[in-house]
């Protein structure tokens, strides 16, 4: 097989950027949207509406994988997550720009699952989880980079964040050029089977997990921009320096996730997770000193670092070469499912506190949930 030169992995890891970047780019440009486009929708659902069509199409990209192999189907989702992309700053008409929205979804869930898919044909074992981890990070900075960029761009001109979507299409020329084509090893039909068996149930446990996992890290993404002007009189800009610290954090803790599975196991790890989660919002519910802000920002980055990356390869390695498309498809779909779940906190109470106080007691049962239970798969 031919090794990735690293170029090859700068090129896997800014494919893996755009993933975070459909929703985050068009964020900082929301009140111009509105002013400029007559919707007669949330534009809030501009940002979430992607996530709902990685859910509906993430189990039939899952099956195209076997069919079409990594790189064709990663060609195949970078072209038209340029245009649906772009073309969303000139749609005016409401239902054209959902579908449009839902769509653009789609074209992620394809780049997500063969990017992630081509790791796994070339990574295996610590190498893999240390690529996996630098993807989570990438992902990471994608956002802090990306929401940036577009902010700049939005001031100056509300469509112009839409402009960054072609992005995509210097990234398809990168994949051209500086990565190799995979070869598939043949796998024995009958050793597909019992490896199916053995890992379906981790399959299932890591799907809701990585659900979960991303709910409760959105909680604050959806609830800060408004909880932190009116509570502590944070501007938009210092809401969103805190917002990308919690991301800056969330990279520096991915980097050191392999280090902490060696020490404390996968189960427990992700345990831990959902404990940093609880931490960051029992913060947020028990006190108003801003100094404090602080911890929430460290706890919450640190939930998404030993979490979502490490799922993700706990699904690559649960994954035979036969299930790995179906099984990536579902991770996806537990990743943006969990964002999409998240725009409906709110409706728990206009409180946000007792928003805060119902996310410690989720993240307290999920993780005790998740410790027993990974180790009781453990001992099968």
């Amino acid at each position: 097989m031919n090794k990735i030169s690293n170029f090859g992995i700068f090129t896997i890891l800014f494919v893996s950027s755009l993933t975070i970047m459909v929703g985050t780019v068009i964020a900082p440009s929301l009140s111009g949207i509105v002013k400029h486009k007559d919707l007669s929708f949330s534009a809030s659902w501009l940002i979430t509406l992607p996530s709902l069509g990685v859910v509906l199409f993430a189990p039939l990209v899952g099956r195209l994988l076997n069919r079409l192999g990594t790189i064709k189907l990663l060609s195949i989702g970078l072209i038209p997550y340029a245009i649906l992309g772009f073309i969303g700053a000139f749609i005016s008409n409401d239902y054209i720009l959902i579908i449009d929205r839902i769509l653009l979804g789609a074209a992620t869930v394809t780049i997500q699952v063969s990017i992630t898919a081509y790791i796994a044909d070339f990574f295996t074992g610590e190498s893999r989880m240390k690529m996996i981890a630098w993807q989570g990070m990438s992902i990471e900075l994608g956002g802090v980079i990306f929401l940036a960029i577009g902010g700049i761009l939005g001031e100056i001109n509300w469509q112009f964040p839409f402009y960054i979507y072609l992005v995509a299409l210097f990234c398809l020329i990168l994949v051209a050029i500086t990565l190799p084509k995979p070869k598939h090893s043949i796998v024995d039909n009958s050793q597909i089977q019992q490896e199916n068996k053995k890992s379906k149930l981790k399959v299932r446990l890591i799907f809701v997990a990585s659900l979960l996992a991303m709910m409760l890290f959105f909680v604050g993404f959806v609830t800060l921009p408004i909880y932190l002007p009116q509570s502590f009189g944070f501007s938009e800009s210092e809401t969103g320096y805190l917002m990308a610290s919690i991301s800056v954090i969330a990279i520096l803790t991915a980097s050191q996730m392999p280090k902490m599975v060696k020490a404390l196991g996968d189960g427990k790890t992700v345990a831990l997770g959902f404990m940093f989660f609880m931490g960051g919002y029992l913060v947020l519910a028990t006190t108003m000193s801003i100094p404090f802000l602080i911890l929430t920002v460290i706890f919450i980055g640190t939930g998404f670092g030993f979490t979502i990356p490490l799922l993700n390869h706990m699904m690559l390695e649960a994954s035979t070469l036969q299930s790995q498309g179906k099984n990536l498809g579902l991770f996806s779909m537990g990743v943006f499912g969990g964002q999409f779940l998240s725009t409906f906190i709110e409706y728990v109470s206009n409180n946000y506190t007792a928003i805060y106080k119902v996310s410690v007691g989720l993240a307290l049962i999920i993780g005790c949930a998740m410790y027993f239970m990974f180790q009781k798969l453990s001992k099968k």
